[in-house]
């Protein structure tokens, strides 16, 4: 069998994701005849159905499950070989780090400094991304490392985790809730995320700032909360960094506690990375120690 090509992966993604030949060769900016010629080459190549086709719709068969969770790991590969290629042939290399605006438990500006204190290390470059957007930045080679928030997408990524803090839930300062000393998720119901999910209709999945429409940065959607439109979960270093007079932070018994790392590819052998990494670790644990009550003897 001959190797498989990038271009007969592409199509085959697309038309996977789509399971519609027409819409696909749309997308791929192409005829459907040669597209069709193309997946079907390509399983004749293999020796297998990929799709399973009727007058009236197009599925994946099993062996096309396979294909299409390996063949979009291939394709991250190329894509993040070649931006990785560019990155590393830089006359001016940097160190790009993604993160979330704001996302950063307070940390970053403290990690910079220990980071730059090596005369080894590149400049640093942030790369901002949308709410979860960071680990797949990694896997692109659009960053080399990153700071995320837990739970995440640990494909082809390590991490460490650095700082776990309360989430909070923003609400409006005339809210009643405000008047309660003890907050749980079911207090919620009926107020919506900006999103349009509700607040209350159990634990969140990913207790983090929901990123949605209208809403298209933390501002607006702060600015949704003072008119009561809206609740926010947030972890408290957003909190601290955004009191608003027209805002109550209030704690929620039963929402879990937001734990942010520090990720990079699981092939990453940068010095620039380790600093980094290095740089983030110390400096997340002097801020426990800081945190941690006093003892007296």
């Amino acid at each position: 069998m001959n190797d498989l090509e990038v271009r007969q992966l592409r199509y085959f993604v697309a038309v996977a994701e789509e399971l519609h030949f027409g819409r696909a060769a749309a997308r791929l900016g192409m005829a459907q005849p040669p597209l069709s010629r193309t997946i079907r080459n390509l399983e004749r190549q293999l020796g297998v159905a990929l799709f399973e086709r009727t007058t009236r719709q197009v599925k994946l068969t099993a062996a096309g499950e396979v294909l299409l969770r390996d063949a979009r790991t291939a394709l991250e590969a190329v894509t993040a070989a070649a931006c990785r290629a560019r990155q590393a042939g830089s006359a001016s290399p940097r160190l790009r780090i993604a993160l979330k605006a704001d996302v950063d438990g307070g940390l970053l500006s403290q990690i910079l400094d220990a980071y730059r204190a090596d005369d080894a290390a590149p400049p640093p470059e942030l790369v901002l991304g949308g709410f979860g957007e960071q680990p797949q930045a990694l896997r692109d080679g659009l960053a080399d490392v990153g700071l995320v928030l837990c739970p995440f997408d640990t494909r082809g990524l390590d991490s460490e985790p650095l700082l776990t803090e309360p989430v909070l839930v923003a609400v409006a300062a005339a809210d009643p809730l405000t008047a309660r000393t003890r907050l749980c998720l079911a207090d919620l119901a009926g107020r919506k995320l900006p999103g349009g999910a509700s607040a209350g209709l159990g634990r969140p999945v990913e207790p983090r700032p929901e990123a949605a429409r209208p809403a298209s940065n933390l501002s607006e959607i702060l600015s949704l909360v003072e008119t009561g439109s809206v609740v926010f979960f947030t972890p408290a270093s957003v909190a601290r960094r955004y009191p608003r007079s027209e805002i109550a932070y209030l704690p929620v018994n039963d929402l879990p506690d937001s734990t942010l790392a520090v990720a990079w590819p699981q092939d990453a052998r940068s010095p620039a990375v380790a600093a980094f990494v290095r740089a983030a670790c110390t400096v997340a644990a002097a801020r426990t120690q800081s945190l941690m009550p006093s003892t007296t003897t």
